[in-house]
């Protein structure tokens, strides 16, 4: 969850190291440091809160002067947000960062208090850096080894040590890291956003590969201390994609997004107007005809996408689909057929309960194909098969555009299933592509009436409690659409089965009570309307959001937001954006941080 930076090359490193910090803080913002080689001592500086808290205090305190260190963006698992528990952490020999979680720090740091070894922190980080000390004997790269053997969990680590300044050394396990490769000057980082100012080719550092980095040099070993040969992968967007292009907050940059990205994953796997996914492996058109059960496996918001598919893939392919939440499905013991399939989704692709779920499915030989939007990472590599999302950057922690291109393939999925089980001909799955590819002009109709989301998100912005309600696929995406209020306006919303009103929730409406009904599918829309009555006959204030061609039958609520006609299949699509549009400004209107929500990280590496 949190972010680490480390520079070594000839500019001023603290001004390298915040600035790649700033485009890591959707990763973690309860607080952020710095270790920086300044006259062949190691200077830190860290504080409690924001970046700007560490630039003030660096201001008060001095500086760092150096042309090599590493740096860390906090979100805080092991201890509280402060000054002692942010990284670096370290003594007088060396110091580090740290993403991941050590599950055996408890046991490690009772070993280490008997050998002498005093705290200051509560972190489990402290813990690895103390450990690290007591392994050195002069050798960075042998102590490292000795300690990657002695934890167990996750992590990520930038390490430097005193007596080998200008040296940056690395190591990962279930934790992200990449290393950017420069003209005199090279990275690591958790992500690529921290080095695209400076360079767009990278490395992919595999589990427990371990770097060692200069400003002229790059070595990476496996554990037996023999180097590696590494493929230069370049980043395919640039810094632009990576700002806000003008726009107040990424989400609304990113909302706005959203035709050309569906565009950008939907048109190049469309050949002669059928579905082109170019499967590999076990995913063989033999297989497809042979499956008997999909498990999607998720967690939050890609998760939500999941349900979607779930009701399109039974619609279409009639195959039997169930959605698990990760953290769930990998300790429930699930039953797997021989000839299930496991479809894992997740935006960053390094979910740690959405990539453990993913190994407990490879290691029962049942196939995996991965829905991800970052290249290369850990998921997309272990799994049997990837479709990428092609989403582009995505900065703010609120996932939007990114949850609209995870629908968009199980749309293709759904389409492609069906027509190599012959429940539909080719004629009819280019029907149903033509569709698709008819919903960027149609998203940009919704986002020109993103005024009335905003007056709306006015006459709701007080409440304190507020109800999503809708059925079928409707239902799915109210949950979506609860997630993003809740998460960025901190309302406390609940989404439920329009249906299941009677059957305890309707005690929860009284007077001015909010809800917001959705009624996009035409085949359930006089009994989502009924709904409406129900609540509206106890008092609640309604907002309706519904297929254009509905809202004549409308007669129950003043607050409407109509969204176009493009049938009852494809129009989650569409109604998705006014619901994130209605959270944004809602948030926006309260003085919430939307970019940053409290509590929350955009990338969930640790369980």
């Amino acid at each position: 969850m949190c972010g680490i930076v480390g520079y070594a090359g000839n500019r001023d490193s603290s001004t390298v190291l915040v600035d790649g910090l700033k485009k890591l803080e959707y990763r973690g913002y309860d607080s952020a440091g710095i270790a920086v080689f300044e006259n062949g001592v190691i200077k830190v500086v860290k504080a409690k809160g924001r970046l700007n808290d560490l630039e003030e205090k660096m201001q008060e305190t001095g500086v760092p002067q150096g042309h090599c260190g590493i740096g860390h963006t906090r979100w805080a698992t092991h201890g509280e947000p402060s000054d002692v528990n942010s990284h670096p952490h370290g003594s007088k020999t060396l110091s580090i960062v740290h993403n991941g979680i050590i599950e055996n720090y408890l046991e490690l740091k009772e070993k280490l208090i008997r050998k002498g070894y005093t705290f200051d922190s509560e972190t489990d980080t402290e813990v690895v850096a103390k450990l690290l000390d007591y392994y050195y004997k002069g050798d960075p790269k042998a102590a490292v080894l000795r300690v990657i053997q002695a934890v167990k969990g996750s992590y990520a680590l930038g390490m430097i040590f005193k007596d080998y300044p200008d040296v940056i050394f690395a190591v990962r396990k279930d934790s992200p890291l990449i290393v950017g490769l420069g003209e005199g000057e090279n990275f690591i980082a958790s992500d690529i956003p921290a080095i695209l100012k400076y360079t767009r080719n990278y490395y992919l550092i595999e589990e427990n590969e371990l770097v060692e980095l200069t400003k002229d040099k790059v070595t990476v070993y496996n554990l037996d201390l023999e180097p590696v040969e590494k493929e230069v992968y370049t980043a395919d967007w640039d810094m632009e994609a990576a700002e806000k292009g003008g726009y107040p907050h990424f989400m609304l940059k990113e909302i706005y997004e959203q035709p050309e990205a569906f565009r950008k994953t939907v048109s190049p796997r469309l050949k002669d107007g059928l579905p082109d996914l170019e499967f590999s492996g076990a995913l063989t058109p033999a297989f497809i005809r042979s499956i008997e059960k999909i498990h999607i496996v998720a967690c939050g918001t890609a998760m939500h996408a999941g349900l979607i598919g779930k009701n399109v893939i039974e619609a279409l392919g009639r195959i039997p689909t169930e959605v698990a939440i990760a953290s769930e499905f990998r300790y429930c013991d699930p039953i797997l057929g021989k000839n299930d399939l496991v479809v894992i989704v997740s935006q960053s692709g390094e979910t740690a309960d959405t990539l453990a779920a993913l190994r407990l499915a490879k290691s029962r030989g049942v196939p995996v194909l991965a829905l991800v939007n970052v290249v290369g990472s850990s998921i997309a590599r272990e799994a049997d098969c990837v479709l990428y999302t092609w989403a582009g950057p995505e900065i703010a922690v609120a996932s939007t555009k990114a949850f609209t291109v995870q629908m968009a393939l199980f749309y293709l999925l759904a389409i492609e299933f069906a027509r190599v089980r012959g429940e539909l001909t080719d004629a009819g799955a280019a029907s149903y592509c033509g569709k698709l590819m008819e919903i960027p002009d149609r998203m940009q109709e919704v986002l020109q009436n993103s005024e009335d989301c905003k007056y709306f998100a006015s006459k709701f912005q007080n409440a304190e409690n507020l109800f999503f309600i809708g059925r079928g696929l409707d239902y799915a995406l109210s949950q979506e659409g609860s997630l993003k209020l809740k998460e960025i306006s901190y309302i406390h919303s609940e989404a439920y089965a329009a249906g299941e009103l009677k059957h305890g929730t309707i005690s929860l409406i009284t007077d001015q009570v909010p809800v917001v009904a959705l009624a996009t599918q035409s085949h359930l829309f006089e009994k989502t309307r009924s709904n409406i009555k129900e609540v509206v006959t106890r008092g609640a204030k309604v907002l309706l959001v519904a297929a254009e061609d509905m809202i004549s039958k409308n007669e129950e609520t003043k607050y409407v937001l109509a969204v176009p006609s493009v049938g009852d299949l494809f129009m989650p699509l569409l109604a998705i954006i006014p619901l994130q549009l209605f959270a944004y400004y809602t948030a926006v209107l309260r003085g919430c941080d939307v970019d940053k929500p409290r509590n929350l990280a955009k990338s969930v590496t640790v369980e």
